[in-house]
């Protein structure tokens, strides 16, 4: 009597079974339900092979499709270009003239790292030309003058001329110049500006002409093509020569101008090998390696 039979036992064992199959059923619902925006995600990247676009940002916000740029022309420039060949500066201004494929005029530039150690200070190189040629840029030259010399730099061609109107004009934010030009006896004010105008290398310098009387001569060069060089940490100088638009002459002359007047700048304390390579590129083409040897003995004979 105090025993269930097998057949009771079994039926006091189903309705937990019941409850057991409908606990395990729920995930699947839930998976189940899942599916259409699984599905969704799956078909948007589907639909999205071959774009460069995240269908889900981080942030929730939608990102703008990056358009595809067609690579064809920088790789047919570099393979224009031997890495491992020296060239001529002859040369190298024909192949930087033809691995140029930017559709705008490309700048070109020269890097010469030189054997010298800037961290002394009787190794420092630093200096200005008028290159032959110009450089193709239109310079924008305010001056810092007042009486006699402030007409000079007017008609000389300056695009701002003043003197503590100009300093206070800068101090509130007016950088719309690339040369800067003054008169030692304004140097006073225009120390005033060091914080600003010398992070951008527009500070004047009596070393490179840009503190002068003679502020006529001054704005007259800078407006013809006057670059400055200075040599950098690594022992670098680099400067642009011209435009992708210049001949290949203008472009060896403009080259060769900045070279010797580097070889004229060489410390005399720097030793062993002073050029010790030379790079000429265009804004957007390769670099291209220019035999310093070709041109050492024409240089320290010019």
């Amino acid at each position: 009597m105090g025993g269930l039979s097998h057949k009771e036992k079994q039926m006091a064992k189903a309705p937990k079974e019941k409850a057991d199959k409908a606990t395990e059923a729920k995930p699947e619902k839930a998976t189940t339900e899942a599916k259409p925006e699984a599905e969704k995600n799956t078909e948007a990247k589907v639909e999205g092979q071959g774009e460069k676009v995240r269908q889900k940002p981080r942030d929730g916000k939608p990102r703008a499709k990056v358009p595809y740029v067609r690579r064809t022309a920088r790789v047919e420039a570099f393979k224009l270009v031997d890495p491992a060949k020296r060239h001529t500066i002859p040369e190298a201004m024909e192949l930087v003239k033809k691995a140029a494929f930017a559709k705008f005029d490309e700048t070109v530039d020269l890097a010469v790292r030189l054997g010298v150690n800037p961290k002394h200070a009787d190794q420092m190189v630093r200096g200005a030309l008028v290159l032959p040629h110009g450089t193709g840029q239109t310079l924008r030259v305010v001056v810092f003058a007042k009486g006699e010399k402030a007409n000079e730099a007017k008609n000389a061609g300056a695009d701002e001329v003043g003197a503590d109107d100009l300093v206070k004009r800068v101090q509130e934010g007016y950088l719309d110049f690339d040369r800067v030009i003054a008169t030692p006896d304004m140097m006073g004010a225009v120390g005033k500006l060091g914080r600003i105008l010398g992070p951008r290398g527009l500070m004047p310098n009596p070393k490179v002409g840009t503190v002068t009387f003679d502020v006529s001569n001054a704005v007259r060069e800078s407006k013809a093509g006057k670059i400055e060089y200075r040599v950098e940490k690594a022992g670098i100088v680099h400067a642009r020569i011209g435009k992708r638009s210049f001949t290949e002459q203008a472009l060896t002359d403009n080259a060769m101008a900045l070279i010797q007047a580097l070889v004229r700048a060489k410390p005399s304390t720097a030793k062993g090998i002073y050029l010790r390579s030379i790079t000429v590129s265009s804004t957007m083409g390769p670099g291209i390696k220019v035999d310093p040897l070709s041109i050492s003995s024409k240089s320290e004979e010019a």
